[in-house]
């Protein structure tokens, strides 16, 4: 993409006041109505345009081995129900898909930026659409991709024009759950209340997911994938990652670039490499003996049997027998050796229809207003806050609050390997119950608990919350001593996968504008 077409964007923004007052008498005095009313469905009502929102979208994937970009319209309404002036996706149209490209790779362990722009340029123009018509999207780099020295350079590339892309190197876990709702899996697992496990085979790495009822339990990471050996038209290897040299190497083969790979010899070796997934998605923990050092997680802590079983990324095409071609590198023989393992599967095969489209459209994005009467600020000059990722801690905040239950659930996210020590994160909580002192005391020394690192190092402690306690927490984070800076929000709710941009506060109204950009899925 050229600098032109990343700085031409403009700001389009959809600002909706949620600027009541939340005082102890309770009454809210709000500008909107609720009801049918709120959300007309003629297009020429006049209150149409306020609550009704159409966003162009566009999800760029870059990945091991193949980069691909979509490009779709969503339209986002207004919710208009229980106080609330939320925005959600009620339709999502792709209206274009580029075609998969190789990701492209200059000498040494980098991407080659300039390739990468003009596949991103080339997209933009069969699209027929510029990158000022682009409201919002996302911008993901996953396996191999995401360690390559300059990766985080390409993601900035993008988060540093625009504060409307979320830009995000996935590590093994956010790339499995990125996997899950992509393939379908999630989705299949909500609507049939069903157990869900989803293998995403690309180009270096496989990315296991269990879902259950709409929500992905587990996941891990092996070391395997197509692209971890490449060989020319005549068998010679012009690629071999050191994961595909040592894997070789189990099965009595001394491979270095330039040497001959006979037919045989990488059927074997795709064949080892299925064997190990399978035995890694068993129904309970299996050792993987001399291959354990395949696993870049930990193993899976939620086992089978499944309802269902999908498969998603590039391999997935050859496994559902989609792809007649061949690329040069493992993909085909793995994807076939695992589809004639079916049977040996903790669950039945299926086919989700996306495999290696299984990526996001984008995201939507819409910006609420947070009144300033619930809100607590401890410095107004650490805002704006741009691309926070949401972590949302599984605690049950409506009975009894435990500190030690809670900094253990937020100790079991910031341990799933795929945050680091300094990425700017949003702590999203769901309160229930009475907002008691001796309730948010103890939850107050929950959040100290598990972000005892973070606050020690002075970074930012940013909170989002359902219910309006924000300005009540922030007051007693400053009472228990906490010197880190504090940005306590309330009003938003937030899901996995989702980013936020928090504003400057406004001087008039003392409110903070919230972006939220939530990415989208075509399940």
């Amino acid at each position: 993409m050229t600098d032109g077409a990343l700085t031409g964007q403009h700001e389009r923004r959809h600002e909706h006041s949620h600027d009541h007052d939340h005082g102890d008498s309770g009454d809210h005095d709000h500008d909107h109505d609720h009801g049918e009313s709120v959300r007309p469905d003629d297009p020429d009502h006049p209150l149409w345009e306020r609550d009704q929102i159409t966003l162009t979208s566009v999800g760029v994937d870059i990945g091991s081995a193949t980069t691909q970009l979509l490009f779709s319209r969503l339209t986002l309404r207004r919710q208009g129900r229980e106080l609330s002036s939320a925005f959600a996706v009620v339709d999502k149209r792709v209206i274009h898909e580029s075609a998969v490209a190789l990701t492209p790779y200059a000498q040494g362990l980098r991407i080659d930026d300039g390739r990468l722009r003009d596949i991103v340029d080339r997209a933009y123009r069969e699209a027929g659409i510029s990158a000022d018509e682009v409201d919002t999207g996302a911008v993901i780099l996953t396996g191999e991709a995401t360690r390559r020295r300059n990766a985080r350079a390409i993601a900035d590339l993008f988060a540093s024009r625009t504060g409307r892309f979320i830009c995000a190197t996935a590590g093994h876990g956010m790339e499995a759950t990125l996997a899950a709702h992509g393939s379908g899996a999630v989705a299949r697992s909500e609507r049939d209340h069903a157990r869900v496990l989803n293998i995403d085979i690309g180009g270096g790495t496989t990315k296991l997911s269990v879902a259950e009822s709409g929500t992905v339990r587990a996941t891990a990471a092996l070391h395997l994938g197509a692209r971890l050996i490449v060989v020319d038209g005549s068998g010679r290897i012009v690629r071999l990652e050191p994961a595909g040299r040592r894997l070789a190497a189990s099965l009595g083969l001394d491979w270095s670039l330039g040497d001959r790979a006979g037919p045989a010899e990488l059927a074997r070796l795709a064949a080892l490499m299925a064997d190990t997934v399978v035995a890694a998605v068993g129904s309970g923990p299996v050792a993987l003996g001399e291959l354990d050092w395949l696993r870049l997680t930990e193993p899976l802590t939620e086992w089978g049997p499944y309802d269902a079983v999908l498969f998603s990324g590039g391999v997935a095409e050859y496994v559902y027998g989609r792809e007649p071609r061949e690329f040069g590198d493992a993909g085909a023989l793995f994807g076939r050796a695992l589809a004639e393992r079916a049977d040996r599967l903790p669950g039945p095969l299926e086919d989700g229809g996306r495999a290696i489209r299984a990526t996001v459209l984008g995201a939507s994005q819409y910006t609420v207003q947070v009144s300033g009467n619930t809100i607590h600020i401890s410095d107004p000059g650490l805002l704006p806050l741009h691309n926070l990722r949401v972590v949302r801690p599984d605690v049950d905040l409506t009975g009894r609050i435990d500190p030690e239950r809670i900094a253990a659930a937020i100790g079991a996210q910031l341990a799933r390997g795929d945050v680091r020590p300094a990425d700017s994160l949003v702590f999203g909580f769901r309160w229930g119950g009475l907002p008691s002192f001796p309730r948010l005391d103890a939850f107050v020394e929950g959040v100290r608990l598990g972000l005892g690192d973070r606050i020690a190092a002075g970074l930012p402690l940013c909170l989002l919350f359902e219910g309006d306690i924000a300005k009540s927490v922030g007051g007693i984070l400053l009472d228990q001593g906490v010197t880190a800076p504090v940005v306590s929000v309330d009003g938003i709710t937030v899901a996995e996968l989702d980013y936020v941009d928090i504003g400057a506060v406004l001087p008039k109204s003392g409110t903070v504008p919230v972006s939220l950009k939530s990415m989208v899925f075509s399940l």
